[in-house]
């Protein structure tokens, strides 16, 4: 199955009644500015939605075949494709950095479901039963994010963008270590924990970037 990514941007441009293109386009650069972390959070997560629900109108629920370490490995690519990008300066291809970091929260959504369902859950599952499961995890990782900024206030809006991505590359070393010993860690976090953080960090990283596009000079 393709990744959360642009090939199915006009797919979810139109959920969003707009073109495809870059994301921080769907929104005013005046809107943007003005917008609260959770608000700002609640936007991209309902475009990550809706380009997720598209897809699987269209491919129904084949994420499903994917094992835990196999969405991990997915989330590899789209973080070390995006720290490639950062470091060359170009790209060939033309997915963008911010479509990867929507498929990262995506995938990260995924992991997430693919723990809470049972082992004989079947393959294919009602959209209606999945749009639940995204929305209740969503609201967990909304939870997380409101606690962690009321403890350590918003130190990540003062990270560059490819610091976040180290983070993210960092939190996957983690979670593959702990899946190559069975999850049987002795201080660690959990993975579902490791999954919840990347997800976080890539929506800082999508405000961190959108934000930027909307405080850059319009020619």
């Amino acid at each position: 199955m393709g990744g959360f990514t642009a090939e199915g941007a006009a797919v979810g441009a139109a959920t969003r009644g707009s073109s495809p293109g870059p994301l921080i386009h769907s929104y005013s650069h005046s809107l943007l500015h003005s917008l609260a972390t959770p608000d700002h959070y609640d936007l991209i997560l309902s475009r990550c939605r809706a380009l997720f629900l598209a897809k699987t109108h269209d491919y129904g629920t084949a994420w499903r075949i994917l094992r835990l370490p196999s969405v991990t490995d997915q989330i590899f690519i789209k973080a070390n494709r995006i720290r490639t990008i950062q470091e060359a300066g170009t790209q060939k291809i033309a997915d963008g950095v911010d479509e990867e970091f929507v498929a990262i929260i995506n995938y990260c959504l995924i992991a997430l479901m693919q723990l809470r369902l049972a082992p004989d859950a079947p393959l294919d599952l009602p959209t209606e039963q999945v749009a639940a499961a995204y929305d209740h995890e969503n609201a967990q990782n909304r939870d997380l994010l409101l606690a962690k900024n009321h403890d350590y206030g918003e130190a990540w809006r003062q990270m560059r963008v490819s610091s976040i991505t180290d983070l993210i590359l960092m939190k996957l070393h983690r979670i593959k270590q702990l899946e190559n010993i069975g999850g049987a860690a002795l201080v660690s976090e959990s993975v579902e924990g490791g999954y919840r953080d990347m997800l976080n960090y890539a929506v800082f990283a999508l405000i961190l970037r959108e934000e930027a596009a909307a405080a850059a000079p319009r020619a």
